[in-house]
């Protein structure tokens, strides 16, 4: 069998390849195709914004002529000025299931990244946990949510195989509103932490406004930033990032869905739950053309489901029950629209109040994603 020879992306053919693999590799499995045009833009190193404090190599595993792997290699002076340390990160892992191209994808993004004098390799993130990251291992059988990776379980044994061991998992819980509306309700200290909220200590929870997205945006950083600040892997999101995910995220934004909370005209916690897009881009096939528009145009009639992205509060409001009024806000949206169930994360495994709460709330954990740390 010819061997496998592992070289850097370098032009537009190339990209192309990077992209396209994954639409080969799990067709008829659950993994869902994003569009081709995003992606394109997400990795153009002059449009994307990460690249403003980061650098990254992609890197294509080819046999006899055909691509049959793909990874990343990224350095983030980011994650260097607020985690510590001298790791760097990998991403965008995909193969064929022969062990030696899953060994030749590591071995070379991880010689790249030694010779930068980096001593940790983290991953996979694509490319930071603000994005899509870490390796599927449990949840196999299900759809991966808007921004959730998906992963065959084979890639779990390659990655173990070649050295590498858990540093995080990351949870997905499964939560049904439509229960809740039933009669169930979640466990009675949320309730009451939410009525204290907006009656005693005076927290308004509204929704945001689409013609005013650009200051909405800003708002939701400025939480965003400060609420998860203390979590392990947390790097802060510049607002150039925002913007540029903004520009992606705007078509399926949801008023209902995008919630903040104010005490006084201050800003103090949000949360950002999006309607799972992936079941109309499941139809699109990475595509616009021919028929991908029609299936957009028609995305209210495939979305019975969200994801909640985002929920935090400030540090010093977090004894206000802010968090408890944005669980209950999701309850009395589920009653109008059309999505009555959905998952909420990921949350840190070592997260704990955040998963008693999901606890509290009926919910369980579906999936998990796991980072993982191999020393250079």
């Amino acid at each position: 069998m010819p061997a496998v020879k592992v070289r850097p992306v370098a032009g537009r053919r190339d990209l192309n390849a990077f992209i396209k693999l994954p639409f080969r590799l799990h067709r008829d499995t659950p993994w869902v195709p994003p569009l081709i045009m995003e992606r394109r833009e997400f990795l153009n190193r002059e449009k994307n914004p990460f690249f403003k404090h980061a650098e990254a190599e992609y890197f294509l595993a080819e046999r006899d002529g055909e691509a049959v792997g793909r990874i990343t290699a990224q350095i983030d002076r980011r994650w260097d000025e607020f985690q510590g340390g001298n790791d760097v990160m990998f991403g965008f892992f995909d193969c064929e299931e022969a062990p030696e191209i899953a060994v030749a994808l590591v071995e070379t993004a991880a010689a790249w990244l030694r010779e930068r004098g980096r001593e940790r390799m983290l991953g996979p993130m694509d490319f930071t946990t603000n994005e899509e990251c870490g390796l599927l291992v449990e949840g196999y059988n299900l759809d991966p949510f808007v921004l959730e990776p998906w992963h065959p379980p084979f890639y779990r044994e390659r990655l173990e195989s070649l050295g590498m061991t858990k540093t995080m998992d990351l949870w997905m819980w499964e939560l049904r509103l439509g229960a809740l509306m039933k009669g169930d309700r979640f466990h009675d200290f949320i309730h009451q932490a939410a009525e204290q909220s907006r009656h005693e200590h005076g927290v308004v929870i509204r929704h945001m406004r689409k013609r005013d997205l650009e200051a909405e945006i800003s708002r939701f950083m400025e939480v965003y930033n400060e609420a998860w600040g203390r979590n392990w892997g947390f790097v802060p999101i510049t607002e150039e990032e925002v913007r540029f995910q903004a520009k992606n995220l705007k078509p399926i934004l949801d008023e209902n869905w995008a919630m903040i909370a104010e005490l006084d005209g201050e800003v103090i916690g949000a949360a950002l739950t999006l309607p799972d897009i992936n079941q109309v881009l499941a139809r699109m096939k990475g595509h616009l053309l021919p028929f991908g528009w029609w299936h957009f145009l028609r995305r209210g009639r495939h979305m019975d489901r969200v994801r909640v992205f985002a929920l935090g509060v400030k540090p010093k409001y977090q004894h206000l029950g802010v968090a408890a009024a944005l669980y209950v806000e999701h309850i009395e949206v589920a009653a109008r629209v059309p999505q009555k169930w959905g998952e909420t994360g990921w949350i840190l495994e070592v997260n704990e109040p955040m998963n008693r709460a999901m606890e509290g709330m009926g919910g369980k954990v579906i999936k998990r994603y796991r980072l993982y740390e191999l020393p250079l």
